[in-house]
């Protein structure tokens, strides 16, 4: 069977159908295409996809990759530095943790022995019964921490008993490892925890 239009009424026929949507599918509408001989055949229109110029079918451009290059480099060269130092931080935080923890079981220690170990008994006396010094009597079976840990940057801690400001002192000698220092090498003392 064929359907014969005029020109009018090819064309007209036509837009209606491009402006209507499919309302079962919810899709692309039909459209009555022509063929060579004149004979409409009904076809579904994909809106987008066909022609050179399509958008689903271009890539991008060399300038646009480039230019979010630029970007992501702006971007890492704003936000890098300030994630370099949060280790440090971070360690620093540990260490002022980790030396209220030592304090407190010195202070138990001292609570049931009457004082506190001495520089030389130094914090492995909070680990086992010390047997230089003045030996406990009254000493707990597993001892007031399990193990002494190292600091942050894998040294030992410093223990001073009766220190010079405070009557035991704890200090970790911060990433270098040596008295005084700045930043991340700053020491970390127990008299001066807030």
């Amino acid at each position: 069977m064929k359907i014969v239009f005029t020109e009018r009424e090819r064309s007209s026929t036509k837009e209606n159908m491009l402006d209507q949507k499919d309302t079962m599918t919810g899709c692309c509408p039909l459209v009555a295409v022509p063929d060579y001989q004149g004979v409409m055949h009904m076809r579904t229109r994909y809106h987008g996809t066909t022609g050179q110029g399509s958008r689903l079918q271009r890539g991008f451009t060399l300038i646009e990759i480039m230019v979010v290059i630029v970007i992501l480099g702006i971007l890492a060269g704003l936000i890098v530095p300030r994630l370099m130092d949060e280790p440090d931080k971070a360690r620093v935080v540990k260490a002022k943790m980790q030396i209220e923890s030592l304090l407190t079981a010195v202070k138990k220690y001292k609570l049931d022995t009457g004082e506190y170990p001495s520089t030389e008994q130094g914090l492995i006396a909070l680990v086992e019964k010390p047997t230089v010094g003045k030996v406990p009597a009254n000493y707990p079976e597993k001892g007031y921490i399990s193990k002494v840990p190292l600091d942050p940057w894998n040294n030992n801690y410093v223990y001073i008993s009766p220190g010079e400001h405070d009557d035991v002192e704890i200090i970790s000698y911060g990433a270098d490892g040596e008295e005084g220092g700045e930043g991340a090498n700053a020491d970390i003392r127990s008299w001066e925890l807030e």
